[in-house]
């Protein structure tokens, strides 16, 4: 079989360890074989870029584990082209049990040429992609607060929900502030309704006649300042995503 890479070197990648062979192949035709096991710390996996480097390897494979691969990737991928492959393409093979061996196995399989790469961006790109992410997650998470925050609102036979189309609105936020503070004037709370609110002021008034008890209101308090808190990290991540999006307006 014809060899594509005459020095390379397959990485076994685990949470901590990081089991790497390396393969040269001579122009005799030996193959000569190196194994060594790594700790994924950072001194340790710099250890692992100089020893691929005495072996002037050409190219590295590993295996799609997870986010472990990422520490490893990140330290190895200015010296070399890395290939990130996907572990199925792999694992095919039966009977390859040990670390070792499966090192071994993705280094010969990279040594002719038989693995394909999966897509990995460019550092700005996975910098912009954990930004968005975690963006979407803390606007996840805010929407999950203002169904906490109806749910608590029924218990306490408010019905707000059933008369103004988003409760943290304006004229929700309001309403909920002097919930908080303690008023139960169900007629006093209407009036707090803004614009074409103030044309559902009837059926405010019965929905905000409640039985709202000192825990729900110690609840209201916790998730208002919660969605507070969550809207001001958004807004920051917005405004850093806007700034490195500079580059890429015309894509954008």
């Amino acid at each position: 079989m014809q060899v594509e890479y005459e020095r390379c070197a397959g990485i076994d990648l685990h949470k901590k360890t990081a089991v790497t062979t390396v393969m040269i192949t001579h122009p005799d035709g030996r193959v000569q074989e190196h194994t060594r096991t790594f700790s994924t710390m950072t001194s340790d996996l710099l250890a692992l870029d100089d020893w691929l480097r005495a072996h002037d390897v050409q190219i590295v494979a590993m295996e799609a584990t997870g986010i472990y691969w990422h520490p490893v990737f990140n330290i190895l991928e200015a010296s070399r082209p890395v290939l990130l492959v996907n572990p199925q393409h792999m694992k095919a093979v039966p009977g390859r049990k040990t670390d070792v061996k499966d090192s071994q196995w993705i280094t010969d399989l990279l040594r002719h040429g038989l693995l394909s790469a999966s897509f990995i961006p460019p550092a700005p790109i996975r910098e912009l992609r954990d930004l968005t992410r975690y963006r979407k997650t803390l606007v996840q998470e805010r929407a999950q607060e203002i169904n906490r925050l109806q749910k608590v609102l029924e218990t306490a036979n408010i019905k707000l929900a059933s008369v103004a189309t988003d409760v943290t609105g304006k004229s929700g936020r309001d309403m909920l502030v002097r919930i908080v503070a303690g008023e139960q004037d169900a007629a006093v709370l209407a009036e707090l309704a803004r614009g074409c609110l103030r044309k559902k002021l009837p059926d405010l008034r019965l929905a905000l006649e409640g039985r709202v008890q000192p825990h729900h209101q110690f609840l209201l308090q916790q998730i208002l300042a919660h969605m507070d808190f969550l809207e001001q990290s958004i807004a920051k991540l917005q405004q850093e995503i806007d700034k490195r999006l500079v580059p890429y307006q015309e894509a954008v």
